[in-house]
């Protein structure tokens, strides 16, 4: 009796699965071998921008003569040259941005040479590029 109820379960079942087939894939699908391969975009430049960013308030106080740049101390926590930034936490930036960890380029480049993650240094950022255009070690 189990094996006759076996029989009749696999006489019906089997035969009306057939083989499935899926279409074959068009040379614009994603998962085709021969497909186009989109083009890498550029590998962003900037490590963190904040919302306060958008609308930056002046203030006469923080702001070197022109208003186009403010000076603040902190702490190099990393030292990314191949992208020719740093890392820098940083006090409230008065008229600009609370204190943070946050990511600066650096313009030009060799400012930054012989800065190590760790060091107090003084810069100067230049409000429009969002860069940090001169810098001093403190330590």
């Amino acid at each position: 009796m189990k094996y006759f109820f076996l029989w009749v379960l696999s006489s019906i079942a089997l035969p009306s699965c057939a083989a499935y087939s899926p279409q074959p894939l068009s040379l614009n699908h994603p998962a085709h071998a021969d497909a186009p391969v989109a083009p890498r975009s550029a590998l962003s430049q900037t490590l963190v921008y904040t919302r306060a960013d958008a609308a930056l308030p002046r203030s006469a106080a923080a702001a070197e003569p022109g208003g186009e740049t403010v000076t603040a101390e902190g702490k190099v926590i990393a030292a990314v040259p191949s992208a020719a930034q740093l890392v820098v936490e940083h006090g409230k930036i008065e008229g600009f941005m609370d204190a943070m960890t946050m990511g600066y380029r650096v313009e030009p480049p060799s400012l930054m040479d012989g800065v190590k993650s760790g060091d107090r240094i003084r810069f100067t950022i230049d409000v429009p590029k969002k860069a940090i255009i001169k810098l001093d070690k403190m330590n």
